[in-house]
């Protein structure tokens, strides 16, 4: 199975939900019915100075389902409004994840979304909404993406202040392999990495580890996983601390970590390329730049590549262009435009089948070839929702 799935195939997909499991469990969501476990899925706490945030379900990789969506946005709104919460930690438990991205919520939404019921409408909208929210958020927010940081993890770290990595976070943004594209305000925050480096993570799932996370600037620092109970203590331990406290704070940790110090950035050697290769506006340029270039670099790329949906990559490369010159907000509401164009279309559901239900690892995308997807059809997708829009 390939790596580039890891964040969906691990999120408890080893479960195989019948269709009478699944009907229900969505109409539990719709319900907004209460799980008996729900409380526990994630844990909201005052403690010293700080909310915290701890996503609670390590053996399914923290990821996220609605509930737990719903539980952190109310929270995060109220802590911002209290004068006694200086600063917001979230992490998760265990030590594999932070937050491997969306459970069985993808498969949830995929029936709901063939269904036309309201979840694969609702629950994109809510997510999008909390990533707003913690972009906005007036309070320092530091989040700890120790272990599997993706899809909707990336959500939940990367439009905060902090986002403290460790030797064991893994990075990646595989949408593109499940016939979706990366969202969560992806196309606001990959654009604007060094180069090309944005695209090339966007369209070829490439997974980041450790120290790399943090010379990519997805990271504001990087920190030794066994000092991370210490760090979280000092920051708890301050006294109404301002964003130049808790930065200092960071910053001592970040300064004593000396794990993988001297090695370069994974991509270093590549990064010209990287540069060069992907900076065509349209797919079919960006793969015969590939096929031109012929180093067993590019032809591994372009391996990875031909694998993915075609309809993904060139809404993905275009959600990326246009991402450049628009803040989060309007970002989140053109990829909200999108969520809901690949509802009704067929890669997304054919990706689910393959990756997480079936496991075949074979999915038979619609269009096959990416001269099939015309720019009428890509057009498609970007087009307004009107009255439906997600309006900040």
């Amino acid at each position: 199975c390939s790596h580039y799935y890891v964040h969906y195939i691990y999120s408890a997909f080893c479960f195989r939900f019948n269709s009478f499991k699944r009907t229900h469990i969505i109409l539990q969501h719709l319900g907004m019915s209460k799980h008996t476990n729900a409380a526990d899925e994630v844990l909201l706490e005052r403690k010293g100075c700080a909310g915290v945030i701890t996503l609670n379900r390590p053996k399914f990789l923290n990821a996220l389902n609605f509930t737990m969506l719903r539980q952190i946005y109310l929270q995060l709104k109220t802590w911002e409004q209290d004068p006694e919460t200086f600063l917001i930690i979230i992490k998760g438990a265990g030590e594999k994840a932070f937050c491997a991205g969306g459970d069985i919520i993808v498969v949830e939404v995929s029936e709901a979304g063939k269904a036309k019921q309201k979840l694969a409408q609702d629950f994109f909208r809510e997510e999008y909404i909390m990533n707003s929210a913690i972009d906005s958020c007036r309070k320092p927010y530091v989040a700890l993406i120790h272990g599997i940081t993706m899809g909707g993890g990336v959500g939940l770290s990367v439009h905060g202040q902090f986002r403290v990595a460790t030797e064991k976070t893994v990075f990646a943004m595989p949408e593109t392999a499940i016939g979706l594209f990366p969202d969560v305000g992806g196309g606001y925050f990959l654009p604007r990495l060094q180069g090309k480096l944005g695209y090339f993570l966007a369209l070829t799932g490439f997974r980041l580890k450790g120290r790399d996370v943090h010379k990519a600037g997805i990271a504001t620092h990087f920190v030794d996983s066994e000092t991370l109970g210490m760090l979280e203590e000092d920051l708890l331990a301050l006294k109404s601390p301002s964003r130049e406290n808790i930065a200092d704070v960071l910053e001592i940790y970040h300064t004593k970590s000396k794990i993988d110090q001297d090695k370069s950035f994974i991509l270093e050697e590549h990064m010209g390329k990287i540069n060069s290769l992907f900076s065509a506006n349209t797919m079919e340029q960006i793969i015969e730049n590939l096929q031109q270039d012929g180093s067993p670099f590019a032809l591994e790329q372009l391996k990875i590549i031909n694998k993915m949906s075609p309809t993904s990559l060139k809404i993905t490369l275009r959600q990326l262009i246009e991402g450049t010159s628009k803040t989060l907000q309007e970002v989140l509401t053109m990829e909200y435009r999108l969520s809901q164009a690949c509802m009704g279309g067929h890669d997304f559901h054919e990706g689910v089948r393959a990756v997480l239900i079936d496991k075949d690892q074979s999915p038979k995308w619609k269009p096959a070839d990416l001269k099939e997807v015309t720019d009428e059809d890509v057009n498609n997708y970007f087009k307004s929702l009107g009255s439906n829009d997600l309006i900040f």
